[in-house]
């Protein structure tokens, strides 16, 4: 790699007292776009298409927050209008709007609803399976009581109080568990995407790098026609894209696609939930026309 290649540079900001991590890939001169990785992920899993688009793009890849190398939250409370308001403190600090954003699963669902608050700060928006399961799975959880939920949530949050971060006894181990999690990944992906993904604990083992509260999803959120009302508010052309082989459903199949004014589906072949791993160079040349 020479001098001019170098990968991103490490870079913090704060939100809420929690102090965020993103990369920064430099270039600072082009058009910003940011990419949002998805839930225990972490921001070194956009290398690939960062170092692709790096030339053309100002690309910043932020850590959500209890994920990479960003704080974990005191609580173990994690919602996604806490995720949102980080997003918007990035922007906001960095004044990076109006902003291009490629964003997957939770960064999807985070990104999409921003757009939606704040339609003028997004230029494009692309979101690799950002509106989560189909709409029958959403009805079944409203049908559930608050006060239902609310046990739920509690017994759940106990549960995680009483759980060690899984360790792995060499990296080799953790490097199996990513590779039985997405039998797309070739050697070298999987290979990157864990020693970016793990810590080495002081007995020498390894864990994931996320916090595991943020598994457990709070009780109450936007009602799904608050979600769909912040879709509808969306003016930037978006790119709504899934793999056939997900477990997403076809948003232009189950309705969700009307509640948008400009976007368009892309169904990927040969691609599970992490579209943007399991047909790269197809992603790719999707994401440069699109944001072209």
């Amino acid at each position: 790699m020479t001098a001019d290649r170098l990968g991103p540079t490490s870079r913090t900001f704060f939100s809420q007292r929690l102090r965020l991590h993103y990369v920064d890939w430099g270039n600072p001169d082009a058009p910003p776009l940011l990419l949002l990785h998805g839930g225990r992920d972490h921001c070194r899993n956009w290398d690939w298409m960062a170092e692709a688009l790096r030339d053309d793009h100002h690309v910043i890849a932020p850590d959500l927050r209890g994920h990479g190398e960003s704080a974990w939250s005191a609580s173990g409370h994690y919602t996604m209008a806490g995720y949102i308001y980080d997003l918007a403190q990035l922007i906001h600090q960095q004044r990076l709007a109006p902003v291009d954003i490629v964003a997957h699963s939770l960064g999807g669902n985070i990104a999409l609803r921003y757009a939606g608050i704040y339609p003028d700060a997004v230029r494009r928006l692309v979101a690799i399976e950002g509106i989560g399961p189909g709409p029958r799975s959403h009805t079944d959880a409203e049908r559930k009581p608050i006060t239902e939920r609310m046990r739920g949530w509690i017994d759940e949050q106990r549960a995680s109080a009483g759980q060690q971060p899984r360790r792995y006894a060499t990296l080799e181990d953790a490097l199996a568990r990513m590779q039985a999690a997405n039998k797309h990944l070739s050697p070298d992906q999987a290979r990157h995407l864990t020693q970016h993904g793990v810590n080495q604990n002081e007995d020498g083992t390894y864990s994931w790098k996320f916090d595991h509260y943020v598994r457990v999803w709070p009780p109450y959120d936007m009602t799904r026609e608050e979600i769909a009302e912040l879709w509808g508010r969306i003016i930037c052309p978006t790119l709504l894209v899934y793999g056939r082989e997900s477990w997403a459903s076809n948003p232009a199949e189950d309705g969700r696609l009307g509640y948008f004014h400009n976007a368009r589906v892309l169904a990927v072949e040969g691609a599970g939930h992490w579209v943007h791993h399991d047909r790269l160079e197809l992603f790719l040349d999707e994401v440069r026309t699109f944001l072209a």
